[in-house]
Order: structure tokens, then C-alpha cells, then sequence
């Protein structure tokens, strides 16, 4: 069974935050470039490669998993974000503005995953 992921609100904000922690790294440290910026950036496409990802498998249990994994990378670019802040590698306004938007996208994750857990 093939979901179609761009009707998923949780993919429509993980996909427009990855742009937002492009640009909002965009101005790292040079030094940063194959550190923090590189795992941030990871992190943050992980989340949307990973909704698509699992909505092409055939299984509800194998799009879960792929949700779950989704759901930790959200969590990690959330902590990187107000990492980044307290580094001064990124305004404190704009590490606040990312992890109140990564919370929300890892508490509708949750929410999609216990629905399709709760499907008979």
C-alpha cells in the first residue's frame, strides 16, 4: 500500500523546516561546516526522508518504524538547534523559533504513529 506523504501535515512542516535550518546555518563557522552544520542539516533532512520512506512500504508496522526513526531525528535536530543557539552559531530568537517547531513535528509524529498502532 502506497501513502501518499504529501498529504501528511507532519511532512509538509519537517520538509519546510529543512529549508528554514539551511538557511539558518548558512552562516556557521567555517570550522563548523563538517560538524555541527553537516549533522544539523542531516538530522533535519532525515526527518522528511524518513516520512517518505516509510509511506512507500507495503506494511503499516514498516511505516511506523520509518515514523519512529523520523520522530528521533526530530528530536535530535530540535536538541542541535538550541545547541547551535547556545554556541552563538545561530541568533537565541531563531533556536527558539526551531524548537518549538521541531517539538510540534515530533508530537505529530507521535500522534500518527499511535493512530496507525491503533488500527485493528
Amino acid at each position: 500500500m502506497s501513502r501518499d506523504h504529501r498529504k501528511l501535515d507532519v511532512f509538509n512542516a519537517s520538509d519546510a523546516l529543512v529549508l528554514d535550518i539551511y538557511r539558518s546555518t548558512n552562516e556557521f563557522p567555517i570550522y563548523e561546516r563538517y560538524g555541527l552544520q553537516a549533522q544539523i542539516r542531516r538530522a533535519a533532512v532525515s526527518v522528511s526522508s524518513n516520512i517518505v520512506e516509510g509511506s512507500a512500504r507495503r506494511s503499516t508496522r514498516d511505516y511506523v518504524n520509518f515514523l519512529n526513526i523520523a520522530a528521533g531525528s526530530a528530536s535530535e535536530t530540535r536538541y542541535l538547534a538550541t545547541l547551535a543557539a547556545r554556541l552563538g552559531y545561530i541568533p537565541v530568537e531563531a533556536g527558539q523559533r526551531l524548537e518549538a517547531a521541531y517539538t510540534s513535528v515530533c508530537a505529530q509524529l507521535v500522534a500518527l504513529i499511535h493512530a496507525l498502532e491503533s488500527k485493528p
